[in-house]
């Protein structure tokens, strides 16, 4: 089962230094917008706005740059509450690990960053297509990138993963699907994109000759 993490914490950190840095700087700006006041009632949409939320709402107060295309990366390392951060950092240093080691960390991070951005730019696109507001943060979207990328090795790269952990990918992206759905103000968009994105990526990173080969 490689979703079973038997670490200690420094071998953790050796062996995924970049899942150790996102989480790092996740709970970093978390603590940024809590000392800003971002939690606080009524406040939180126009500061998530003003530190890198994704958003198309336009003529808020002091934010000029809504449609700043930076927003597509920066919304990926923001959460809407410790809730959102526990879940999103939780799924980060359990499940995406083993991606970190079969990648490599360049491609690794090249994968969860592009695929995060893709997220953004489909539920962006759709929010707009269907006339509706949004703001959005949240590693989601990059996350479900890792998934993506395992659910493309549990269908065409099957001596890469035991039966067990197959089946945590089906069961992952089942319970993600049936959630998004049931859970209020979640941007489903952003899981769709983040997850279609990492099964193509993954798929390409196979094919070029580039970083660490996996095998």
């Amino acid at each position: 089962m490689i979703f079973v993490r038997y670490e200690k914490w420094n071998q953790y950190l050796k062996f995924y230094p970049i899942t150790a840095l996102i989480v790092l700087i996740n709970v970093i700006m978390f603590i940024v917008l809590a000392i800003n006041g971002a939690y606080s009632q009524g406040a939180s949409g126009a500061i998530l706005l003003e530190y890198g939320a994704l958003s198309n709402v336009t003529g808020v107060p002091g934010i000029e740059n809504v449609d700043s295309p930076w927003r597509y990366l920066t919304s990926v390392f923001l959460h809407g509450n410790f809730g959102h951060l526990l879940f999103n950092c939780f799924a980060l240093l359990v499940f995406l690990p083993p991606l970190e080691r079969l990648l490599g960390h360049i491609r690794y991070a090249v994968l969860y960053l592009v695929s995060g951005i893709i997220a953004n730019v489909i539920s962006l696109g759709a929010y707009n297509r269907m006339s509706e507001f949004f703001i959005s943060v949240g590693a989601s979207g990059a996350i479900y990138g890792g998934y993506g990328a395992f659910l493309y090795m549990a269908l065409f790269q099957r001596n890469k993963m035991d039966k067990g952990s197959r089946q945590t990918v089906y069961v992952l992206l089942v319970m993600g699907l049936i959630l998004s759905f049931a859970t209020p103000d979640v941007n489903i968009w952003a899981h769709f994109g983040g997850a279609v994105a990492g099964f193509f990526l993954y798929g390409l990173m196979m094919r070029l000759p580039l970083g660490r080969k996996i095998g």
